[in-house]
């Protein structure tokens, strides 16, 4: 039992859910925020320390560290970056408004906790900052343009923080899975019908067939895991003496980083328009 305190956001299922269960099952003490009151009111029920944290609302934020610090006489081990959605769409069909919506979520909600929990660290002389990125952070893939953006801005600031930050004691890492068992997929078909006409889109054929895989119960693509795998992942960053800058999680996602080096490209674009 190390006691060690973890805050861990969109913790409502999924991803989330898993590791903030399997943290606690190890003995960190795990601090599971949502963004709906009804999913942290269910939190509280399984036994977690659970916080409303929105990360599109300044105030909720501050909100949620604050309860946090002072129920654990103002530290903090680490800080997982979970929570974020994705916003399907050809890049022609995403709107201004769109693609600030993708950004506020997954970018600056998460710079603005990141930089409220840094200065706690930091004086503690010790600390983890975990950021749930993607494949998709560094292989684009076609009709995701937002979420592609949004988790390549993610890598790049996570990578600019780990310099900033050697020799304070404070680690950086990257987790970034493929394929992975959640409501992804269901969360991202809503904001694709909020936001994307399909009717008046050059890219019509195409969204059928992004619908159907949208839609599909179970797993849709080839060599999907469970959370379980990201969770032994953020074990390791959490408990490793010096913790990698990136742990890849799925086959999917070791494969592209091997062929970004490899192939020209040219080479990997004709490969990656083959994905779904």
């Amino acid at each position: 039992m190390n006691g060690k305190a973890v805050l861990i956001t969109g913790c409502s299922s999924g991803i989330g859910l898993c590791c903030a269960e399997g943290l606690k099952a190890r003995g960190y003490r795990v601090f599971a925020t949502a963004r709906k009151v009804e999913d942290v009111q269910r939190l509280q029920e399984r036994g977690f320390e659970s916080y409303r944290l929105d990360l599109d609302d300044t105030a909720s934020l501050r909100n949620a560290v604050e309860a946090v610090l002072e129920a654990t006489d103002g530290r903090l081990y680490a800080l997982f970056n979970n929570a974020g959605f994705g916003q399907p769409g050809a890049v022609e069909d995403l709107s201004r408004a769109v693609l600030r919506e993708q950004f506020e979520t997954n970018v600056f909600g998460t710079l603005e906790l990141t930089n409220l929990i840094l200065p706690i660290l930091r004086g503690q002389g010790e600390g983890r900052i975990i950021i749930n990125s993607s494949v998709l952070g560094f292989a684009a893939m076609a009709y995701r343009g937002a979420y592609n953006a949004s988790k390549f801005a993610l890598e790049g600031l996570a990578d600019t923080l780990r310099l900033e930050l050697l020799g304070s004691g404070v680690y950086v890492s990257l987790i970034e899975p493929g394929p992975i068992l959640s409501h992804f997929r269901e969360n991202a078909y809503a904001k694709y019908k909020e936001n994307i006409d399909p009717e008046t889109s050059y890219h019509r054929n195409k969204y059928l067939a992004m619908e159907a895989r949208l839609k599909k119960v179970g797993p849709a693509a080839p060599f999907t895991l469970g959370p379980d795998a990201v969770l032994h992942k953020l074990i390791q960053s959490l408990e490793a003496k010096r913790p990698k800058a990136r742990y890849y999680v799925t086959f999917p996602t070791y494969l592209f980083a091997a062929l970004k080096w490899i192939l020209p490209t040219r080479w990997l674009d004709d490969l990656l328009r083959r994905v779904d």
